[in-house]
């Protein structure tokens, strides 16, 4: 029994692996001519791509890094977590705030001309706070990366400019990008503190020591380009080209849009155009449904040892799994089930799952039980048969 066990844990979790290796492989033709090169629509709620173009090429990203040093900081830190700065952090190239060594500050103003502004000086201040050094920081983006699921993602810099370690280069996808922007969102206990910082219009502060002010203004022009704009984070280096990822909220959907390399100097406008194109495509070819649910025939299992033969089984279905889907889309369900179970059974116990995919991608699943016990074949149950069978 213990074998049988293993092997069907072994198979569930190999289906796993497949149905995750599936969703981070939708590649297919431009449809919409986007100018950037790699490009991801994400159903923010259930991770599942939309529209995808190079969607695994591993390309810098610029300043879109700073969402995953935002929600680092805002998990790790504390609005009023003291950062000093180091030489190291003021001598960042441009675009910086400006700081001199041993100027500190408050996280909570930190993180507006972080995500505002896009200072790099502000960035490496942040790191060198919360993880001791950027390298240190470093390590923990990559394990807060693996931990979401980006299987391509390589951090070495908090604020995105270009650089490389023995790990290689600073680098992701339009799809790990979109993971992360999703996690932040959705996923993270921060989620709603990532949100205020991201779509604040402006903000003033001053040092700890109140000798200088510093104002920071929003350059995410997606935040007015269309109604339901939640968030995002512009980026740019010469070697990345423009970047952007961004997130709409409009009624029960919740769209992620990911970009790099949208165009260099002088086509800055490339990403807001790539943007909208993909957000009005998910509006307009996509809708919420219910995935889970409905009558699901699950059969029955072999028992060894058993009073009975076999044990019939049913689907525990929770509901509650949506998924954006186009109007032609079905849902497959499958069921799989243990070969066999070894009496006793008890009511309730877990004989297999149900998963339910879109295409050959699983984007739920449910356990399946057994409706009834099983007593096992012991000594008094053999005495009463062999009474019985006297008595004929």
């Amino acid at each position: 029994m213990r074998n049988v066990v293993r092997r069907y844990v072994l198979c569930l979790l190999f289906g796993v692996w497949i149905s995750v290796g599936a969703l981070h492989a939708g590649a297919q033709e431009d449809e919409l001519g986007l100018y950037a090169r790699s490009a991801v629509l994400m159903d923010g709620d259930s991770g599942r791509i939309l529209y995808a173009k190079e969607a695994q090429t591993e390309l810098p990203m610029a300043s879109t890094t700073k969402i995953m040093t935002c929600i680092l900081a805002l998990e790790e830190g504390t609005p009023d977590t003291v950062c000093t700065v180091s030489a190291y952090a003021a001598s960042q190239p441009e675009v910086r705030l400006g700081m001199a060594e041993g100027d500190t500050f408050y996280l909570k103003d930190l993180l507006c001309s972080l995500m505002l502004e896009s200072h790099n000086d502000t960035a490496v201040c942040i790191a060198e706070t919360i993880g001791g050094s950027t390298e240190g920081f470093a390590a923990k983006m990559n394990a807060k990366a693996r931990e979401i699921g980006c299987a391509q993602t390589w951090y070495v810099t908090p604020n995105g400019l270009d650089a490389q370690d023995a790990g290689g280069e600073h680098r992701t996808t339009a799809c790990d990008l979109a993971l992360v922007m999703r996690y932040c969102l959705t996923q993270s206990p921060q989620a709603e503190a990532f949100l205020e910082v991201t779509r604040t219009p402006s903000c003033v502060f001053t040092d700890i020591n109140g000798s200088r002010s510093y104002g920071c203004t929003n350059h995410n022009a997606f935040l007015q380009i269309m109604d339901g704009a939640l968030s995002g984070k512009t980026g740019f280096t010469s070697k990345a080209g423009y970047c952007y990822v961004g997130a709409l909220r409009r009624g029960d959907r919740l769209l992620i849009v990911a970009l790099l390399a949208c165009g260099w100097p002088h086509h800055k406008g490339y990403k807001w155009i790539d943007t909208k194109k993909l957000m009005n495509y998910g509006l307009e070819h996509f809708e919420k449904r219910e995935i889970t649910g409905g009558t699901v025939q699950t059969g029955s299992i072999p028992v060894q040892n058993g009073q009975q033969e076999s044990v019939e089984t049913q689907a525990v279905q929770d509901g509650g799994i949506q998924v954006l889907m186009r109007p032609e889309e079905q849902v497959r369900t499958v069921v799989e089930l243990l070969p066999e179970l070894e009496a006793p059974v008890e009511a309730g116990q877990e004989a297999g799952r149900v998963r339910y995919l879109i295409g050959d991608v699983q984007y739920g699943s449910c356990p399946v039980v057994t409706a009834h016990g099983v007593a096992a074949r012991d000594y008094p149950y053999c005495l009463r048969g062999l009474w019985e069978m006297a008595l004929l």
